[in-house]
């Protein structure tokens, strides 16, 4: 599956998108068995893209000195405990509920959900060296170049966004077809 990893794929194979294919984004929630908890567990994705673009915004407004370090940090430091607190929360929850059931429900998509096993143990390395690089951030703030770990945490910010949006993306398109076609099994 190394080919598949979360860094190299821009999608998913057309192998696991059996049922978006037939059951595209614009027509999810118009279907009959789209859910207030399916709209929940989309909303999550929405808040977690929210809060990351919050992030990265706020690192880039402290970067060409429209904030204060000092209000920087504190609201860094809050939004990135929430952030990743709700993130891997969020993860565990589909890993130990969720996908276990969904994933029964048609074999032609066990592959993709052995894949986003693998996006989350992927992204649990880059929830740890976020929060390490938020921490570095918030140290330096005080040192002689308070700029330096900031600048290094938009870096990183960077790039954990486009992992996040990779997997949430394919996420979204491998369980919300599988929930709209096999909810009356789904107990």
């Amino acid at each position: 599956m190394d080919d598949l990893g979360l860094g190299r794929r821009d999608g998913l194979p057309d192998a696991l998108r059996v049922l978006v294919e037939k059951l595209p984004r614009g027509t999810w929630e118009a279907h009959p068995n789209f859910s207030p908890l399916t709209r929940f567990w989309l909303d999550r994705h929405v808040m977690f893209r929210d809060v990351l673009d919050r992030l990265q915004g706020g690192t880039r407004a402290f970067l060409d000195g429209q904030v204060a370090p000092e209000r920087y940090g504190r609201e860094t430091a809050r939004m990135a405990q929430f952030f990743l607190q709700e993130l891997h929360g969020h993860h565990s929850i589909e890993d130990h509920h969720y996908f276990p059931v969904l994933e029964g429900l048609d074999a032609r998509l066990e592959r993709g959900f052995k894949l986003l096993d693998a996006d989350h143990h992927a992204l649990d390395g880059h929830l740890n060296a976020l929060a390490g690089g938020t921490n570095t951030m918030l140290r330096g703030l005080s040192g002689d170049d308070p700029k330096a770990g900031a600048g290094a945490l938009e870096r990183q910010l960077g790039d954990f966004n486009g992992f996040l949006d990779r997997h949430l993306t394919d996420e979204e398109d491998l369980v919300v077809p599988v929930i709209l076609t096999y909810a009356p099994e789904i107990h």
